[in-house]
């Protein structure tokens, strides 16, 4: 993953779908927000600044997964603590268009 390519604005778009688009921000340094409604519980994880996979345990972080859908930005930091069925998206900066992007969807 890299800087600027998408990820928190591909969380916008999947919270839109269950009408919480006006709720979404960047949990940079909160590590995890949380957003529910009536049917669902979304959780918005970055867990770049955390310093190793033990500090994602520390925080309960795995206590999330059985809890509603859980969307990690820079999941491949935290690779041991995630279930075994997941879905990996990665995004690709366009080398030939700032605007665009590449969205590669793998199951794990």
């Amino acid at each position: 993953m890299t800087f600027g390519s998408g990820k928190t604005k591909f969380v916008e778009g999947f919270l839109s779908y269950f009408g919480l688009e006006n709720e979404i921000s960047s949990p940079t340094f909160t590590i995890v927000n949380e957003y529910c409604n009536d049917n669902i519980n979304i959780y918005h994880f970055d867990v770049y600044r955390l310093s190793d996979v033990s500090e994602f345990y520390e925080i309960g972080g795995d206590e999330y997964f059985d809890k509603g859908i859980c969307l990690i930005e820079w999941g491949e930091l935290i690779l041991d603590s995630l279930p075994k069925n997941y879905i990996h998206i990665k995004f690709e900066k366009d080398e030939n268009d700032f605007d665009k992007r590449r969205i590669i969807i793998e199951n794990s």
